[in-house]
């Protein structure tokens, strides 16, 4: 007797699976996100044991023997920066961001610099072979070794890939692909689950390095399951507004390297290129002799990079005061206006009080706490910091200022920058290593936010 096939209905947003359909997801709570799949009947016979006998082989650590790990240089320090010092052979990475961000971009441009060498082949799902030649054209990309494959059957693709065995292959994207023997759209959480899946299992086998762009949901997360995250090798993930021309790449997940540094990008009408200088672009345009401004130090990865904190305090026209921020946790201003009012006697309660990051970048270290009291309380004064001033330092509860990591190296890149006084907690000052920076900057020890305040005017 044939076995009728089953229903259940899958959450396009995260994989909750459920046997009948929900307005909204108990997983995610979005809405109207579950979608009709059918699960066919599985054929596969067992042992009386209710399992396949498999031989299985063990191996003693130090008799596992590993071939030196290969990487491939990208063409771009930043993209090789935050993969760990460029592409690893035979491993999986998947790139994501917002429509319109750079990413089919930065891709060609690689596919320039690394098809001196290596054999590549570009698979594309959403577009034509014309666009992807006009977007060549505009990035003069010209190598003769990309090859351009516009197909969506991922069972051909991977077919094709053990055929010609490329050096490199990309796919552009992993939600416009789909496995034909599925009852599934393409882009649900099967198909982009088993298309990963049988993709991977691919080209592990021939040990060729791929590249895989994924979408987005409208809250900013990867499109697809979470298990496609568990799946790759790395997760790279594209940072910044459409209208601005700087974009940050930030490692999610990676296997191969750490995943705290970012590489910065300015987009240009020939295509994305390197900025090696962060710091220098997100403090130029600083207003002069305005109140609410104060630089910070922020460390990404190994970089310290220098950032302008922006804050305007006004009065209120309503009943509760507003706060917003642009580049900061919205929380943690509420916490840092707080212990402003209790600890260091600034009032806020009649006022609205706005924080922006210049230059897009988002920041969640503790570190940058007291550059933002700092320009909170010169807002609210209308009193201006010194434009060659830079302060950094964590906040307690208590008002003080606690100690942060990496002080030398954050003092050394403001020094090298052009900036004359330094504000560090005082836990930092006591194990700071005066002697190759006294001749360069002035540092000032602080422990409370007044004291800190005083010394930046």
């Amino acid at each position: 007797m044939a076995l009728k096939s089953k229903t259940k209905f899958v959450c396009s947003q995260c994989g909750y699976e459920s046997a009948k359909w929900y307005g909204q997801c108990p997983g995610c709570s979005s809405w109207n996100s579950f979608e009709e799949e059918i699960v066919r009947p599985s054929n596969v016979s067992k042992t009386s044991s209710g399992s396949a006998a498999v031989k299985l082989t063990a191996y003693k650590l130090k008799n596992i023997e590993t071939d030196t790990e290969i990487r491939y240089k990208t063409g771009l320090k930043e993209l090789d920066r935050v993969l760990g010092g460029g592409l690893v052979k035979g491993s999986l990475v998947l790139l994501s961001g917002d429509p319109g961000i750079g990413k089919s971009t930065i891709l060609l441009q690689i596919c320039q610099y690394l098809g001196q060498n290596l054999d590549i082949l570009y698979v594309s799902g959403e577009e034509s072979a014309g666009q992807i030649k006009l977007r060549a054209h505009r990035l003069d990309v010209n190598t003769d070794n990309l090859e351009i494959l516009c197909d969506s059957d991922m069972e051909s693709i991977c077919e094709y890939i053990r055929q010609e065995k490329p050096n490199l292959v990309i796919i552009d994207s992993i939600q416009t692909v789909g496995i034909q023997s599925l009852s599934s759209s393409t882009g649900s959480v099967t198909q982009v689950r088993e298309c990963t899946n049988l993709l991977m299992n691919t080209v592990k086998a021939l040990n060729i390095p791929s590249i895989i762009v994924g979408h987005v949901n409208k809250d900013g997360n990867i499109a697809g399951p979470k298990v496609l995250e568990h799946i790759v090798d790395a997760v790279l993930y594209f940072e910044g507004e459409r209208h601005m021309s700087y974009r940050i790449l930030r490692a999610v997940k990676n296997r191969y390297g750490s995943t705290n540094e970012i590489g910065v990008f300015e987009m240009t009408d020939t295509g994305l290129s390197d900025v090696e200088n962060p710091s220098l672009v997100l403090i130029s345009g600083r207003p002069k002799n305005t109140s609410g401004s104060c630089v910070m130090c922020v460390m990404e990865g190994s970089r310290p990079i220098l950032a302008e904190v922006q804050a305007l305090v006004t009065s209120t026209n309503f009943g509760n005061p507003r706060r917003m921020t642009n580049g900061f946790d919205y929380n943690r201003l509420a916490m840092i206006i707080a212990v402003l009012e209790k600890r260091a006697g600034y009032f806020f309660g009649n006022t609205d009080a706005y924080i922006n990051i210049a230059g897009g970048l988002k920041v969640d270290e503790p570190a940058s706490d007291l550059s933002v009291a700092l320009s909170l309380i010169s807002s609210l004064k209308d009193e201006p910091i010194k434009e060659e001033v830079i302060a950094f330092g964590e906040i307690g509860l208590g008002g003080e200022i606690r100690g942060v990591g990496n002080c030398e190296q954050r003092v050394k890149e403001a020094a090298r920058l052009g900036f004359t006084k330094c504000i560090i907690p005082y836990h930092n000052f006591k194990n700071l290593n005066m002697k190759n920076l006294k001749d360069q900057i002035q540092i000032i020890p602080a422990r409370t936010i007044r004291a800190a305040y005083e010394a930046a005017l």
